[in-house]
């Protein structure tokens, strides 16, 4: 473990109904001293993937983590050196989806009737990408007969809700030693998606190298939002704003500015970082995430970040 962090381990033991291999289903990398109001959140970069899950599929395991954000908890591995906790889920997207809410199941997945709390309407739940996944990313089936509801239901309350209630806790603990909390909710996006469709319309070739997402302003102060963008910019990338990603599940539900919780998505371009059809970082991975600790550091800095955020910041207990 590196110097000024250390790994916590006291939350996330998975309940025993779940595989061996997500005994510990997330990690919490904790600074030394907790001295800013930021929290990371890396909910799709675990690349555990169980046995019994692979013997359950008819997919390879490269095939199955095109839907992984792949070393995005890598990229933002510097936030316990800026004061500031890192939570990182161990299991993959494919298997269960932080990044929905918790009962979004697909009823084409599961065997029998889903009960009266699923939401089974969902436009992600149409697209096979519900809390269990019935799709990877290329739309090809993860499984070859329908999983049992009791499976899913066990996926569900053995690492779904242990994380959420880890992550809640991480900004209630921000809220109270600072008086706001800051959710940066890490991602990565396929290079191939990642164009601007203004720019594209007038012949413009340039891929977008990160998309910060706060649902269009909802989620997050603006302000906040503007110090993220300006300083990526300044170090030569191209950014855009909730285009084409504003936020998901987690961006919504804790981004609550008028309550001091503001939530931001990043998202990067895995062109930067590694090649696409690997999987492999490539010689670019430690300046993108010197560049992203660096930006994100100059934010937990910020000394006007209590009026930026519209909230009165207190100073760090320890």
């Amino acid at each position: 473990m590196n110097e000024g962090m250390r790994e916590r381990r006291d939350m996330n033991v998975a309940e025993p109904c779940c595989e061996p291999e997500f005994e510990r289903a997330f990690d919490i990398i904790e600074p030394d001293a907790v001295v800013s109001p930021l929290v990371f959140s890396s909910p799709h970069s675990g690349r555990i993937y169980p046995a019994r899950f692979l013997a359950a599929t008819p997919l390879d395991a490269a095939t199955l983590r095109r839907s992984e954000d792949a070393y995005v908890d890598d990229l933002f591995a510097s936030a316990p050196s800026i004061g500031a906790p890192l939570l990182r889920a161990r299991f993959p997207r494919a298997y269960l989806d932080l990044n929905r809410e918790p009962y979004e199941l697909d009823p084409r997945l599961f065997e029998g009737a889903l009960p009266a709390f699923a939401n089974a309407r969902s436009l992600r739940v149409a697209a096979g990408l519900g809390t269990i996944p019935r799709v990877v990313a290329d739309a090809r089936e993860i499984y070859e007969i329908r999983l049992s509801l009791e499976e899913g239901l066990r996926r569900i309350d053995s690492l779904y809700k242990p994380y959420h209630s880890a992550l809640r806790g991480l900004m209630e603990r921000a809220a109270a030693r600072f008086g706001v909390a800051v959710l940066i909710d890490c991602h990565s996006m396929p290079s191939t998606g990642a164009r601007d469709p203004v720019l594209a319309a007038r012949g413009d070739k340039r891929r977008i190298d990160f998309v910060i997402g706060d649902r269009y302003g909802a989620s997050a102060s603006t302000g906040l939002v503007d110090i993220v963008e300006d300083r990526l910019r300044g170090r030569g990338y191209h950014v855009m704003r909730n285009r084409p990603y504003a936020g998901g599940f987690i961006t919504e539900h804790y981004g609550k500015p008028a309550a001091g919780w503001h939530a931001l998505q990043i998202e990067v371009s895995r062109g930067l970082y590694m090649d696409e059809s690997t999987l492999q970082k490539n010689e670019r991975f430690d300046a993108v995430a010197r560049d992203l600790g660096d930006v994100l550091a100059a934010v937990a800095r910020q000394e006007d970040l209590a009026e930026i955020l519209g909230g009165e910041r207190r100073a760090a207990a320890e």
